[in-house]
């Protein structure tokens, strides 16, 4: 996020330095998170406008759930978004992270235009193309003291902007005309907005300015950002880091190396099961279940709040619990949520295609979709991003954050694809499906994910030899300090 580093990855660990939480470093956050407001409100207006009649009948006259030309526009953004994540970090690095910010939002912006005035899937799709190259074009943090708590701050935005697409929804679903659809897809230009106008106020990180050969500008930054004159220990050790950083000419290959072998299966694996955990059943549940276009909606708006509740349990337990604890917990209240759902709706639904439950039944469901969406919320949702974050060191980071952020994509885009033809075909033992999934990623959570600095994980140990990351430890996985 802008504003940069709150910690510098010497040789021998990360440590804390004076200063505090400035105002500089608070306002570049809060215009840098709006990226997620921006994220979300685009994860909740897509799915809502596909409930809308008139934007069916308009554009999709002929669909039903499984249809391909649906599923197409709903993942079109999905694969733009990986083909921008694997040259952002690259952009990132030879601009900085002001101009990345102002491309992302103004590539944004034009999607908003085409998608808000579509006359036809065409347009749609490529509009969607466009939000996906912005998507791809934010910047998320850098890591800081309380890491975990600024970087789920990123993440309580995608839950406020995806309740804020949920309302805009319920609303603009109402507007006589059928043309509530474009107020809907088009009021994403509000959030990028303010990212295109922010990023002018913003500067580029110490990192950022060191890697550009501009030392100078890096250590006044650097002042900026901590609040106090002495700065000179950190930027001594964020110096050094960016010498070390500057000296890996080939980081797609050095991170295939052995000893970041933990680091990449993290890269990949966590964000993986990010998407495999199930939470797109949400946007199709409720109308499965009997429930019409406007009450669909409302039931959106109801998990919407909750996503956003259970959002602030994460943002203020993170640092405290730990990742592995709430990665754990999360993972089997899910499981057993989605246990539930495929009971209720196999007793009632099975595979003869009813689309209505008995109201008792649908009521049972809604409530535990929002236990589900809870257990998601303050686990897997923010996780799947802080944690491959927190693991990557420095001169490996910007090929791992790519990785991730395509791995992300990729896994988005082939879920998409494949949920609605499966949901047609296995109806309620999808859940089950789901149910395997999470019980395999919460094994890997317990196995796999380390939990303490300086202690030595029993399998990871022999990727890494002693004293290349502090005795064979990854990540304090319970506290957030890599």
């Amino acid at each position: 996020m802008a504003g940069g580093s709150m910690v510098a990855p010497a040789a021998g660990g990360r440590q804390d330095y004076p200063g505090g939480l400035t105002l500089f470093v608070s306002m570049a956050c809060l215009v840098a998170a709006t990226g997620g407001l921006l994220f979300g409100y685009d994860i909740g207006v897509s799915g809502g406008v596909t409930s809308m009649d008139s934007f069916l009948v308009r554009f999709f006259p002929s669909c039903m759930f499984d249809s391909q030309l649906l599923t197409t526009f709903t993942s079109s953004i999905f694969l733009s978004a990986l083909a921008a994540s694997l040259l952002a970090a690259t952009f990132t690095r030879v601009a900085g992270r002001k101009w990345s910010m102002f491309g992302g939002g103004a590539t944004f912006l034009a999607g908003c235009a085409l998608n808000g005035a579509a006359e036809n899937v065409l347009m749609l799709i490529l509009g969607r193309v466009l939000l996906g190259l912005g998507r791809a074009a934010v910047p998320v943090g850098d890591g800081a003291r309380m890491r975990g708590m600024l970087n789920n701050g990123f993440n309580l935005m995608i839950t406020v902007g995806i309740l804020l697409a949920t309302l805009v929804n319920y609303g603009t679903q109402k507007i006589s005309g059928g043309w509530g659809w474009r107020l809907s897809l088009a009021l994403a230009a509000v959030p990028a907005t303010v990212i295109v106008v922010g990023s002018f106020f913003l500067h580029d990180t110490p990192n950022s300015l060191l890697e550009r050969g501009r030392p100078e500008e890096a250590k006044r930054m650097l002042r900026r950002v901590r609040g106090v004159e002495d700065v000179d220990e950190e930027y001594n050790d964020l110096v050094e880091a960016s010498a070390a950083s500057k000296a890996v000419t080939h980081p797609w290959r050095d991170i295939l190396r052995r000893r970041y072998r933990p680091q990449l299966v993290m890269a990949v694996a966590i964000p993986m099961c990010q998407q495999l955990t199930g939470i797109v059943l949400q946007t199709y549940v409720f109308k499965t279940t009997g429930f019409g276009g406007s009450a669909s909606l409302m039931s959106a708006v109801i998990t919407g709040l909750v996503n956003l509740l259970a959002t602030f349990v994460s943002v203020f337990t993170v640092d405290r619990l730990g990742r592995r604890a709430l990665l754990l917990e999360g993972g089997l209240q899910m499981l057993l949520s989605m246990v539930v759902m495929g009971a209720l709706m196999g007793s009632t639904l099975g595979f003869s295609g009813t689309a209505a439950m008995p109201a008792a039944y649908a009521a049972a469901t809604v409530v535990v979709m929002c236990v589900y969406i809870a257990g998601f919320s303050w686990s897997w949702g923010p996780l799947g991003w802080l944690v491959p974050s927190e693991v990557m060191p420095l001169e490996a980071r910007p090929a791992g954050q790519s990785i991730t952020m395509a791995v992300n994509m990729l896994m988005n885009f082939v879920v998409a694809q494949a949920f609605l033809p499966l949901f047609c075909r296995l109806k309620f033992a999808l859940f089950f499906v789901f149910a395997g999934l999470l019980a395999a990623m919460t094994l890997f959570v317990a196995l796999f994910l380390p939990e303490t600095k300086g202690k030595a994980h029993w399998y990871w140990k022999r990727f890494v030899t002693d004293g290349e990351d502090g005795g064979g430890g990854l990540i304090d996985t319970e506290k957030g300090h890599g």
